[in-house]
């Protein structure tokens, strides 16, 4: 397994389309590791963050994206659950077919507002889900990584390209979060493997 395949959220830039497509390249058993991974690179001093920075909406020219950080985390979730039932529906049903959802419209909606559940709620949604998931996947055999779901927009999508997309999304969104927190509170304190940056605690120190 390569370093890229354990700690993609501690690349020193966004992982583009590019990086998506690579992800085919990747053996099931490095695929999930790197799914497994999800939120460990998380600069975990998004905690710290008081509510004003929480809700802070960013220009586009800060190019950290600009979704406040509590809409992200709350996106997140939601997409989390809705990739892992959509695996769920392909792994039991025949030739199921999946919903688009608006992601707009559950910002418009105003789920992820204060005092609607903590950040931390956002990020256990999404660490127990690619656990349990991660160990039903070491379990799937060739044949049931490629079954597949039918999507209205995309077509066919396989198992295993569900995965590789769900991974390169959490990586994707989890890059702009970090250059969020490091804009609000600086660099983070510690250096990751090869000086790649992660948040304070990150889990790629020890490993």
């Amino acid at each position: 397994m390569t370093q890229v395949a354990l700690r993609p959220s501690c690349m020193p830039e966004a992982p583009t389309r590019a990086a998506l497509d690579a992800m085919a390249d990747l053996s099931a058993h490095d695929l999930i590791a790197r799914y497994r991974w999800g939120v460990e690179c998380f600069d975990r001093r998004v905690f710290s963050l008081r509510d004003e920075q929480l809700d802070m909406a960013w220009l586009a020219d800060a190019n950290v994206g600009q979704w406040p950080v509590r809409v992200l985390l709350g996106h997140l979730a939601d997409a989390e659950i809705a990739y892992t039932f959509r695996v769920r529906k392909a792994l039991a049903e025949e030739n199921p077919v999946v919903e688009q959802w608006d992601e707009h419209a559950f910002i418009d909606a105003k789920l992820y507002s204060a005092g609607t559940p903590s950040i931390g709620g956002f990020v256990a949604v999404i660490y127990t889900l690619r656990t349990w998931m991660g160990e039903l996947l070491s379990h799937l055999s060739p044949e049931q990584w490629q079954r597949k779901v039918m999507h209205p927009a995309y077509g066919e999508i396989s198992v295993r390209r569900l995965i590789e997309m769900s991974t390169w999304h959490l990586e994707r969104h989890g890059w702009f979060l970090n250059a969020k927190v490091e804009r609000l509170l600086g660099p983070a304190p510690d250096i990751g493997p090869e000086g790649t940056k992660c948040g304070r605690g990150c889990g790629c120190h020890g490993h």
